[in-house]
């Protein structure tokens, strides 16, 4: 485990970050030949309308074990220490069970953490929703984790898909999605989302006030 230092977090780009969606996102990151999509992770918990998660990753894996009743000191520790505004990022693909639900998420949030993202199932949706949480994950299902799995690693790498995120890389999610940027580019892809969205902003009102679609915007 190589932990990361979040006083080196560009919070000024997340928050320009959080302006847009998450196609925004990804369509300047294509300009960056960079591929940043989670595939098949869903927003299961709340998000207001338009409203856009952004912050940086904190990692927890689990592994495969048939013990049962024992503490979970790896996700319950990261959870605790999480950077305000940081977004939990959960691997638990290697067995079945769902690992996180309401009172991982009621800790979550208390802790400060803008969002969980579980690549693997969740569960206890209305009570997350309640809460008023954003929850990604994979799937839901009711089954648990005791004597198929526990959390034993944090802040390292995990692999979603073609996308490999380490901690402090920043997610970005939304109703359509979640997309990782690498750490290293974050100032520059905010800066070209800000281009882009603005840009698409202008379309948008020409084309509410009337103009033709293929006049305004016609890539």
């Amino acid at each position: 485990m190589s932990d990361y230092d979040y006083s080196a977090v560009d919070w000024a780009a997340i928050d320009r970050l959080k302006r847009w969606y998450t196609g925004d996102v990804h369509d300047v990151m294509d300009g960056f030949n960079t591929y940043g999509y989670l595939d098949g992770i869903t927003l299961f918990g709340t998000l207001k309308p338009g409203e856009t998660v952004c912050g940086p990753v904190a990692t927890v894996a689990y592994e495969p074990s048939p013990r049962r009743g024992v503490p979970q000191d790896a996700y319950h520790g990261m959870i605790d220490r999480i950077v305000r505004g940081g977004i939990l990022l959960v691997d638990a693909s290697c067995a079945e069970g769902s690992g996180t639900g309401e009172l991982m998420s009621t800790g979550a949030k208390t802790a400060g953490a803008a969002a969980t993202v579980v690549n693997g199932t969740v569960r206890d949706l209305a009570e997350v929703r309640a809460l008023d949480y954003p929850l990604f994950g994979r799937g839901v299902s009711p089954v648990g984790v005791g004597g198929r799995m526990e959390p034993t690693r944090t802040q390292i790498p995990v692999t979603i898909g073609r996308v490999t995120v380490h901690p402090g890389d920043v997610i970005i999610g939304d109703v359509n999605g979640v997309v990782a940027i690498p750490r290293a580019l974050v100032g520059e892809i905010a800066d070209a989302a800000d281009q882009n969205g603005e840009a698409e902003a202008h379309y948008r009102t020409r084309i509410l006030a009337g103009e033709k679609l293929q006049s305004v915007w016609p890539l």
